[in-house]
C-alpha cells in the first residue's frame, strides 16, 4: 500500500490549498473518491497527486471545469474511453495554441513600445571638444 498523504500535505506538494482540493473533490474533477481514516479526515495517495498535477496543468491552460469534468468522468470509466479523451485533449490543445498565437502577438507590442522607451530614455552621449 502506498503511503497516505494528509491534505495538509498534498496542498504543499500540489502548491493549492486544502480549500481548492476540496472543491476539486465536491465537483467530481478526481479520479476516484479520497480515502478517509477512521476518523473521517482526507487521505491521498501519489497517483492521486499525479492526478491532481494533470487537472491543475488543465485549468492552468484554460480547461473549463466542466471538461475536466468530463475528463474524470471517461477516465473512470475506463480503457473504452481513449478514443474520447484523446479527443478532448486534441481540441484542448488546439484551443491553447490559439491563445498562446495571441498572446504572442501582444508580447511582440509590448517589446516594440520596450525598444521605443529604451531608446527614448537612452542618455545621450557626452559632448567632448572633439565633438564640438
Amino acid at each position: 500500500m502506498s503511503t497516505c498523504m494528509t491534505i495538509a500535505e498534498v496542498a504543499k506538494r500540489t502548491g493549492l490549498t486544502p480549500h481548492t482540493l476540496r472543491y476539486y473533490e465536491r465537483e467530481g474533477l478526481l479520479l476516484r473518491e479520497v480515502d478517509r481514516s477512521s476518523t473521517g479526515r482526507r487521505l491521498y495517495h501519489e497517483d492521486d497527486i499525479t492526478w491532481i498535477r494533470l487537472i491543475t496543468r488543465l485549468r492552468a491552460t484554460g480547461m473549463p471545469i466542466r471538461e475536466v469534468r468530463r475528463y474524470a468522468e471517461l477516465a473512470r470509466a475506463g480503457d473504452a474511453t481513449r478514443r474520447e479523451r484523446l479527443e478532448l485533449l486534441r481540441a484542448h490543445r488546439r484551443r491553447v495554441i490559439e491563445r498562446l498565437t495571441v498572446i504572442e502577438e501582444h508580447l511582440k507590442a509590448i517589446d516594440y513600445k520596450i525598444e521605443f522607451y529604451e531608446e527614448c530614455c537612452r542618455p545621450l552621449g557626452r559632448l567632448t571638444s572633439s565633438a564640438l
